[in-house]
């Protein structure tokens, strides 16, 4: 039987190493890469190319749902199977969006973990009960009424790593250094982040993000 392949990401080491024990009972099953932020697990799937990253939604330097967003567009043999501790509609929504195929409580992993990374495995979705009664009308109903259009999806997928770092505190510099960029390119992406977002300093980027649930 092949060897299924698998990434994880969370920040809290603890989380990662509980995870990890319940998924090597599993004999057929490989924890073959941790990730401690959303950056190092983008980096980490493209090295590792796992079948499956199982990610935390809110991690630093690139959150949950913009992982997911460049694992699936980069490595889109990679399944994604999102972690979260809150059963919220907004970030459901954005976690199926970006492309994830699945979403699972942390306060029901140790009993939906095995369901959910079969179920993704084989090419299915996969959701703890309670998000699913929650949220998956109310999703469907959002996505297809006429005339709903978010500000945060015209964003660029750079401009959505600048203002995650924008969000978490981090100054021009410090983002140019982490993204590889100039200073200037870095308040290039300010600027038209605050254009298209129609906010007008670094406190609305945060409430907004907040709002968003890119950070907490």
């Amino acid at each position: 039987m092949k060897t299924l392949r698998i990434l994880l990401a969370d920040d809290h080491t603890v989380v990662r190493q509980g995870l990890r024990k319940v998924i090597e009972e599993q004999p057929e099953w490989q924890v073959v890469a941790e990730a401690a932020d959303g950056r190092e697990a983008v980096r980490l799937a493209g090295e590792h190319k796992p079948d499956i990253a199982i990610l935390d939604v809110a991690m630093p330097l690139l959150n949950g749902v913009e992982t997911t967003r460049q694992i699936v567009r980069h490595f889109p043999k990679v399944r994604v199977l999102v972690l979260s501790m809150y059963a919220d509609e907004a970030y459901v929504a954005q976690v199926l969006h970006a492309g994830a195929a699945g979403y699972i409580l942390k306060d029901s992993a140790d009993t939906d973990l095995f369901q959910a990374i079969s179920a993704v495995a084989e090419g299915k979705s996969f959701f703890s009960p309670a998000v699913a009664r929650l949220m998956l009308d109310d999703y469907v109903r959002q996505r297809t009424e006429p005339g709903v259009v978010d500000r945060f999806e015209s964003l660029s997928e750079r401009e959505r790593e600048v203002f995650q770092l924008i969000a978490e505190g981090k100054v021009n510099k410090e983002i140019g250094a982490l993204l590889s960029i100039s200073t200037s390119t870095v308040e290039t992406h300010r600027a038209r982040i605050m254009e298209k977002l129609d906010v007008h300093s670094a406190v609305e980027i945060v409430l907004y993000a907040v709002r968003r649930g890119v950070v907490r």
